[in-house]
């Protein structure tokens, strides 16, 4: 495998020097380019299709706008919310504009280098313990409006999607519904299919996505 290349945009010079540092000096990955505005997310992103690119929310121009663009033109770009916003909300702007991963600043070095390992294999990473309020809002919410014919559900697949949204395990949703483990796992693996979903939380994101574009059918 080769590097993975790393593209940083901050508005705070300080701590993209830090950034670059930890990150130049850490086997695997290179900085390829650098920015300080979500304007500049949006033209490295172009310029350089960095493998992650790492920015800030609270900068100057709207981080989230550019989250989306990005996402929507270069999806092999995996964007990194990095940020010092520990509110719930901006978590779910974040993840629903397409960031793949979303770390908060008060993390420690370890925990980046394993969040942007961990997004750049594909899977999506939020820092552990800000994760479970996380993905308890993104629930809530899809719960409320959940379209289960939007995306052609049968009515066990929705009871397993409730269950599912509840936190529950494979073999909890079984015995709740009076089914073998291994037929959870397959009902699982054809609803992942459908969400187009490689885990738990991506399943979560990809409902909260749909009651977003629900709404914006009703509107």
């Amino acid at each position: 495998m080769g590097q993975i290349s790393i593209a940083l945009v901050d508005d705070h010079p300080v701590l993209i020097s830090g950034l670059k540092g930890l990150i130049g000096s850490t086997e695997g990955f290179e900085v390829v380019a650098q920015g300080s505005c979500a304007a500049d997310a949006v033209e490295i992103s172009s310029r350089f299709s960095p493998d992650i690119l790492i920015m800030d929310l609270n900068m100057p121009g709207n981080a989230f706008e550019a989250i989306s663009e990005i996402n929507g033109k270069q999806k092999d770009i995996k964007v990194v919310a990095y940020t010092a916003s520990s509110g719930i909300e901006h978590a779910v702007m974040a993840l629903d504009a397409g960031a793949k991963g979303y770390i908060l600043k008060g993390g420690t070095p370890e925990e980046l280098v394993h969040g942007l390992r961990t997004v750049y294999l594909g899977e999506t990473y939020i820092t552990q313990g800000f994760a479970t309020k996380v993905v308890l809002a993104l629930r809530n919410a899809s719960l409320r409006k959940l379209a289960a014919d939007a995306i052609k559900l049968t009515v066990r697949e929705q009871q397993i999607v409730r269950l599912l949204l509840n936190g529950r395990t494979n073999k909890e949703i079984g015995s709740s519904l009076t089914i073998s483990e291994q037929t959870v796992k397959h009902y699982m693996s054809i609803l992942m299919q459908k969400l187009r979903a490689r885990n738990r939380i991506e399943a979560v994101i990809a409902l909260q996505k749909m009651e977003a574009q629900r709404d914006q059918t009703l509107q």
